[in-house]
Formats: C-alpha cells, sequence, structure tokens
C-alpha cells in the first residue's frame, strides 16, 4: 500500500468541502469532509449502486456517519448548502421522474407475477399494489426520527418501488438520541445489505398483513451534534456507548472537531468577497448540474466492478486493520471492531466515488482516497473515546477561572456537575486525582462551614529561568531577573548584595510589593548538621549550598536553595504554609522565622557546592491539597519520630536501607552523641523498619562508618 499520508482526498469532494470551509469560515475541514462523503454517498444510494465484489458478492453503496462539533462550526450553514443548492437538481429530478418510472414498472412486474400465482387479471392486481403502494405514504428524501415500525413500512415501499433508499439524518444528536434508540437499533441491522427481520402482526380486517417481498434497501444515516450533548458524563454517554459497543462503531465513519479558531483579522469586504466569490458558486452549480444528470434513469442500478488489483487493495488493507486491531487488548473491543471494519467502510466510501465519476469500475484512486477518509474518521474515532471526562473538564475550570468557588457555582456553571452528593462527591475525587497527574492543584478551605476551592494549572520550572530580585540596599532599588539555575552562584556569591527570590514591584521590598510566583526555595541552617552530613542527606536532589558570614569549620552555618518543578503564585499566608511544610519535611533543624515571601538573603562569598538531583517536588507542601493533607496525615501517625527518624523511615526502600541508616547515623554524630546512644538510636530505628536488616550487618558497617566520623569530630 502507499503511504496515506501522501495519498490526496477525492477531488471532487475535496473542492466541496474547501468551498464550505470558506463559506462558515471554519479552517478545520474533517467535518466537511464526513459531510460531503454522506451525500455523496446518499446520491448513489438512493440509485441503487452496487459494488460487484469477488468474495462477498453485491454490496450495495451506503454510509453510517456519526459527525461531532463544536457550536458555531457551521454545521447548519454547511447542510443547508449542501441540500439547498449542491444535491437539489438531483433530488428534483429524482424524485418527479426518476422513482415514480421505475417504481411503476416494479409494481407492474409485481401485480403480473400475482396475477400468474392468483390466476386473476394484471389490472385487477395492479389496483390493489397500488392501492397499497399508496396507503405506504409519500417517499421521504430523508427523515430526522421514526419507528421501526415506521422504518419497516418505508422499507416496504422502497422494495415495492425498487427503488431509492432510507436516509434518517438526526441533528443535536446529543438531545435527540435516547428518544430514537428504537429505530437506531433497527438500523444496526440495515446497514451491511439492508436487510431487516419482520415483525410478525395480527391479521385483521382494519389491518392487513402485506405480502413480504424479498430485497433489499440500502440505508444510510448520519447524526449530527456537539460533543457536549452527547458526551455528557450521564445517561446519554451511557445510552451512546452502549451503541458503539453493539455495532455502530463498525459501521460509522467519524468525524470530531473539537474547535476551529476563525480568521478575525478579516475585514468586512475580504469576509463578502468570500461569500460572494464567484468561482465557488461557478462550481457548486458545475456539481449540482452534474448530481442532477447522475439521476437519469440510464444510471439506475449502475453495478461498479472491481480489478484484481482494486480487490488486492482492499484486502491487504484488511489484514492491515486485523493486525492492527490485534494489538488492542481483550477489554479493547470497541477500537478493535472499528478498526477490523475500516475496510468495509472504505469499499462502500469507495462505490460511491466511483458513481459521482460516473465510472464503471472503482479505480485505485477512487479506494485510496476513501480509505484516507476512514483512516482520518479513525484517528476521530480514538480522540472521542480520548476525549476529556467529566472530572478532567471539572479540573480545567477550577483552575481556569481564576477565582475561588463553591459547590453551588459549579452546579450552576457546569451541566455535567450535577446529581447526588456522593456523585458530585465522587467526580471532585477524581478531579484532583486528574490534577496531580496533569500539573493542576485544585485547593479546599472551610469559611463559615462552606467549601471554597480554588485551582491553578502549575507550569514547570525552566531551570534557566529562575526568579530572583537583587540590590545593594535592603528595602529598595532591587532589579527583577530570572537566571539560569548554575548562574545562581554568581549571584550569592557577591559581597554585600540582598537577594530575594520573589520579583518586586517598583523595586521595593516588602509583603505587598512582592509579585506573585516563585520556583525558588530557600532554607537557612545555623546549627544542629554539619555541611558534609547535610549534603549526603540531601545528596538525591538538586540545590545550591553556600556558606553565610557566620560559618566557621566548628559550626557550620549555610544555606541552601532548592529549584522547585513547578513555578507557585501564593499568598503570603500560604507561602508561610507552604514553607512550614517544608521545615516538617526536612531531616534536621533549620531557621523557621524566615517564611515571608519578601524574606532577603544576603550574599557571601565563601564556599558553594552545587548537587545534581531531583527538583525538589512542590506538590508536595502546597497548603490545602489533598497531598499535602496526605503527607501531614503520615506525620500525625509517626508523631513518636524525630525529623530525622520520620526522613529516614519515607525514604527507605529495600534498595537503600544501609545508606539511609548510614545519614542517620552520621547526623547524630553532627549533634555530638557519642557512639554507644548512636549504636541504640541505629538499632532502634532498623527495628522499626518494615524490612529491617541484620543488626550484625549494622554493627560492621553503619556503626564502624560512625566511630570513623566520631574520631574526625572529636581530633578536629
Amino acid at each position: 500500500m502507499k503511504d496515506i499520508n501522501k495519498v490526496e482526498y477525492y477531488q471532487p469532494a475535496e473542492k466541496l468541502a474547501k468551498i464550505l470551509m470558506k463559506k462558515t469560515q471554519n479552517n478545520d475541514p474533517l467535518f466537511f469532509r464526513v459531510l460531503v462523503a454522506y451525500y455523496f454517498t446518499k446520491v448513489a444510494s438512493m440509485m441503487r449502486c452496487n459494488i460487484r465484489t469477488h468474495d462477498r458478492g453485491s454490496i450495495p453503496v451506503s454510509m453510517y456517519a456519526l459527525n461531532l462539533a463544536t457550536s458555531g462550526q457551521g454545521k447548519g450553514h454547511s447542510t443547508n448548502i449542501v441540500e439547498e443548492q449542491v444535491i437539489s437538481q438531483f433530488r428534483q429530478k429524482f424524485l418527479q421522474d426518476t422513482f415514480p418510472i421505475i417504481s411503476m414498472k416494479k409494481l407492474s412486474d409485481i401485480a403480473a407475477t400475482r396475477a400468474i400465482r392468483n390466476n386473476t387479471e394484471h389490472e385487477e392486481e395492479m389496483e390493489k399494489i397500488e392501492k397499497e403502494f399508496e396507503g405506504l405514504g409519500t417517499l421521504a428524501f430523508s427523515f430526522d426520527s421514526g419507528t421501526t415500525a415506521a422504518v419497516k413500512q418505508m422499507r416496504h415501499k422502497l422494495l415495492m418501488a425498487n427503488a431509492g433508499s432510507m436516509n434518517m439524518e438526526i441533528d443535536e444528536i446529543g438531545s435527540n438520541l435516547i428518544g430514537n434508540v428504537e429505530v437506531l437499533n433497527t438500523f444496526l441491522e440495515l446497514f451491511d445489505v439492508g436487510k431487516v427481520k419482520q415483525k410478525l402482526t395480527k391479521n385483521t380486517k382494519e389491518n392487513v398483513r402485506s405480502e413480504e417481498i424479498d430485497g433489499r434497501t440500502p440505508t444510510n444515516m448520519m447524526l449530527f451534534g456537539t460533543p457536549a450533548k452527547l458526551l455528557n458524563g450521564g445517561k446519554v454517554e451511557e445510552e451512546f456507548y452502549a451503541m458503539l459497543e453493539t455495532g455502530y462503531a463498525r459501521r460509522c465513519i467519524f468525524g470530531y472537531s473539537k474547535g476551529a479558531e476563525k480568521n478575525l483579522d478579516l475585514t468586512p469586504e475580504e469576509i463578502y468577497d468570500i461569500l460572494t466569490d464567484t468561482a465557488s458558486t461557478t462550481y457548486i452549480q458545475e456539481l449540482s448540474h452534474k448530481l442532477g444528470q447522475l439521476a437519469d434513469i440510464s444510471n439506475f442500478n449502475t453495478s461498479l466492478k472491481m480489478t484484481k488489483e482494486v480487490s488486492l487493495l482492499f484486502i491487504e488493507y484488511k489484514l492491515n486493520c486485523d493486525k492492527k486491531a490485534k494489538t488492542y487488548a481483550d477489554h479493547e473491543e470497541i477500537k478493535k471492531a472499528e478498526i477490523s471494519h475500516r475496510y468495509f467502510k472504505a469499499l462502500k466510501l469507495s462505490g460511491a466515488y466511483a458513481f459521482i465519476d460516473s465510472s464503471a469500475d472503482i479505480t485505485m484512486a477512487h479506494a485510496y482516497s476513501a480509505i484516507k477518509l476512514v483512516e482520518a474518521s479513525g484517528d476521530s474515532f480514538m480522540k472521542i473515546l480520548t476525549r476529556d471526562k467529566n472530572y478532567a473538564k471539572l479540573a480545567y475550570y477550577i483552575a481556569a477561572i481564576g477565582r475561588e468557588v463553591t459547590h453551588v457555582d459549579l452546579i450552576e456553571d457546569l451541566p455535567f456537575y450535577k446529581g447526588s452528593e456522593a456523585h458530585r462527591k465522587e467526580m471532585m475525587q477524581h478531579a484532583i486525582a486528574f490534577g496531580y497527574k496533569n500539573n493542576i492543584i485544585i485547593k479546599k478551605q472551610y469559611t463559615d462551614g462552606i467549601e471554597f476551592l480554588t485551582g491553578e494549572s502549575l507550569k514547570k520550572t525552566d531551570l534557566d529561568k529562575m526568579v530572583v530580585s537583587y540590590s545593594t540596599d535592603i528595602t529598595t532599588g532591587y532589579t527583577n531577573q530570572t537566571a539560569a539555575f548554575k548562574e545562581l552562584h554568581k549571584l550569592t556569591q557577591m559581597n554585600n548584595y540582598h537577594w530575594v527570590a520573589h520579583h518586586l514591584k517598583d523595586g521595593y521590598r516588602n509583603e505587598e510589593h512582592c509579585l506573585s510566583g516563585f520556583n525558588l526555595c530557600v532554607i537557612d541552617v545555623d546549627e544542629g548538621v554539619n555541611i558534609a552530613t547535610a549534603r549526603l542527606l540531601l545528596k538525591d536532589y538538586s540545590y545550591l549550598l553556600y556558606t553565610t558570614k557566620r560559618h566557621t569549620t566548628k559550626a557550620n552555618r549555610f544555606r541552601i536553595v532548592f529549584p522547585l518543578n513547578y513555578t507557585l503564585k501564593m499568598s503570603k499566608e500560604d507561602y508561610k504554609d507552604f514553607m512550614s511544610n517544608v521545615y516538617s519535611w526536612l531531616p534536621f533543624d533549620v531557621d523557621k522565622q524566615t517564611n515571608q515571601r519578601s524574606r532577603k538573603w544576603l550574599s557571601n562569598d565563601g564556599n558553594y557546592y552545587y548537587n545534581d538531583g531531583e527538583m525538589l517536588d512542590a506538590l508536595l507542601f502546597i497548603p490545602k491539597t489533598k497531598k499535602a493533607d496526605v503527607r501531614k496525615q503520615i506525620i500525625n501517625d509517626q508523631q513518636s519520630l524525630s525529623n530525622i527518624e520520620r526522613w529516614v523511615m519515607n525514604n527507605t526502600d529495600t534498595g537503600n536501607r544501609s545508606n539511609m541508616l548510614i545519614r542517620y547515623a552520621y547526623l547524630l554524630v553532627d549533634t555530638g552523641m557519642d557512639l554507644d546512644n548512636i549504636r541504640y538510636n541505629v538499632l532502634a530505628l532498623n527495628d522499626k523498619l518494615p524490612d529491617k536488616l541484620p543488626e550484625g550487618e549494622i554493627l560492621s558497617t553503619v556503626i564502624i562508618s560512625a566511630g570513623k566520623k566520631i574520631h574526625l569530630r572529636d581530633t578536629k
């Protein structure tokens, strides 16, 4: 097979689709491609075009389509153009000339057969048949709803006439799906070759059961609508998925346009020129005339041939589809069904293209163009299955609205956020969980018993754009800048410079002038741990460590600057809570009075060290979030442990137990503890680990290492 990306769409259809795009000022072509393909197929189907295959016999040309697009994309306008300007001549000629002529001939044939069988006069049987035919009502060129009984009645008329097709076209399918479940189930049977089982009804004088006629009636279906109405997370979506599972996934060609941006830079005159373009008008008129000619009786019952080359192409396409379907798991039945039947949808569509071209054969060009559209349909189908769930929409809404909202606000603004309290609670939990994986933070807080929610879409930190401001003055003259993290030491090592991990309005340093947005977390260490031990404990994280003015070899005093994995925006109150959460996470004591956004740090031309590791996960510390609440609960459950014990417990797994216990022992050395007490504390903590090390291993490794470090400490 050729590379489908290099194949062109069927040109007459593509030219019309582009005209419709211009007329509606919509730059997304898929909706119009599916729309035009449907109406071309409808024309071929009404004329009973069929395909003579080498393996399946004769197959009627027909098409089922689900074409979804958001409001304002020109669904109604483009459909009106096609119906009133493009296929209008075909419709008029077919209904006024072709259908009456063909149906009369077929009715006469039926009358002749019955006259012979019943030993009656032809005129007598003809009169009965004409009465029966008229009693079935006027042929509906298309209809937007129905019942199974009505569909079978219309089918009986088509069988008697031996012409035309059934064409159901439902707009706003999301609103009308539930009301048409019965007829949609009937259409499942009609897709392949246009056959459906007859319903047995009681025969009475008032309701005489008509004589069944064997035959096929090609059936077409177009379902329009907006994604939001159909995929609403409720009963409609549930029913829609049931339809896909029971057969519509394999039968439909899908269009799914989530939104298209209109060119708002056009002037009124430019738009007027587009809408009145004579070239477009001329093409539509020429195409309408051509379709009108196709309604001529000479084109009726066209039987398209397939060369061996074309047959081999569809066989190869089927094999490719089957191989692709096999890659999906057993629970992905809908996807497997859609992929494995693409070849059949493409086969029928290629027949429509050949009929529009007045070709006696389906050519390779027809086949490839049909396959190209069916592949685009498959992409749309996968988007439908993977579209945002309601809990994702909820998370995005809370993050984007930019203010506090209550549950009442959500119920009023979001149609899908309804139902029972339990249902809404579950949706909110899913939204919060979705946010974890998609950089969205949803915060909760209570005021007078009312739950308020705020959200924020977090931006990943660019290590080349760390937020800082600096000045030679304590309060004024600050310059805002973004700097590469690896170059940050150039600021921290300058003498007598003051710097802040926020930008400041007008260069003035106080809380009110702090601009929202930070991606650095700074901690100050004055006692309790030396630099070597701090570096060992934090070896898994990225940071810049630099010594402060009061640093000595005996009393290590230093500052650690962590880059956060996300840039955060916080009020001064939330920032304090954020820093408090960081303090409780650290394994050693730090200065806890430095928790203000406007806190300034003094640079110092001392020693500095960079460590390359993981960026600090800001999500662990953001207050009023589920993740922070979980971490707090862990801390509450471990109240009997010190910070360093908790650190070891929560960062230890099977592969690093010995290393973590060594880090713990080194920190105890820094506190001035003797070897016996260190041995006791290390063994005690080891006993609390879920998978503790053998005591002998600890004594021969961890304690010996601690003893060497004590020796170094005491000989300084």
